[in-house]
């Protein structure tokens, strides 16, 4: 137990001293993190709208998809995107593998469908008076998705933190696809691999520090939004 508490007790001196490695894993998983999600957010608040106000067998079809890939592992999106950005891929002359791009990509492929899935069902669970009025009232297609948007914000908010919260406690993504290059991609779940890995257990309690304190924000935000959503 010795080694324990002279590991945290060297984590939190990291973390004072503001370490310039330690800070570099920080700020690389808070850029690709919040990138990602941004783009989710982007691509996915819309999306799941779309859905949310579809009634077709086609719109059930895609909303269990999105529902299957909320729990895609993030090795399986490594692999995948791997193939594609490799220099035998499709896309290898883009020169993407291993850099920050690439990671933004492999997390926003896993926040899409979270973010997406959970906008749809915070857009299902209005209040059907509320579609009522809309429709009643004429209004157009941007009128109706900003009155959605305006009326399920706090769900949809609670989304996009769920998504947040996926992509930056991830490893498989990032460490496939960003190659753990110091002071370029590597983050915050890499570094806690590699230098637990070197026996630098204080590093990785400090880098495990960020990451709890920052999951137990994500979370607080999130049960706020969805108590609020209701």
């Amino acid at each position: 137990m010795d080694y324990i508490w002279q590991g945290v007790r060297d984590s939190l001196r990291i973390i004072t001293g503001l370490d310039r490695e330690f800070l570099s894993a920080v700020l690389v998983s808070l850029k690709v993190a919040f990138l990602s999600t941004a783009l989710a957010t982007l691509a996915g608040v819309p999306f799941g709208m779309w859905i949310a106000e579809k009634r077709s067998r086609g719109a059930r079809v895609i909303m269990t998809i999105l529902n299957t890939l909320m729990s895609l592992p993030t090795v399986v999106v490594g692999l995948m995107v791997y193939s594609f950005l490799s220099r035998r891929g499709p896309l290898g002359e883009l020169g993407l593998l291993y850099t920050p791009a690439a990671m933004v990509i492999g997390q926003f492929i896993l926040a899409f469908p979270i973010v997406a899935g959970l906008s749809a069902s915070a857009v299902v669970g209005l209040d059907k008076r509320i579609r009522a009025t809309a429709f009643s009232l004429g209004a157009d297609t941007a009128q109706s998705f900003r009155m959605f948007l305006r009326e399920a914000r706090y769900g949809i908010m609670a989304a996009i933190m769920a998504g947040f919260g996926r992509v930056f406690a991830e490893v498989g993504v990032s460490m496939m696809l960003g190659g753990n290059i110091r002071g370029y991609t590597r983050n915050i779940t890499t570094a806690i691999a590699l230098e637990t890995s070197k026996g630098e257990f204080a590093f990785g309690i400090a880098l495990g520090l960020v990451l709890l304190t920052v999951a137990l924000v994500v979370n607080i935000l999130f049960s706020l939004f969805r108590e609020w959503s209701r």
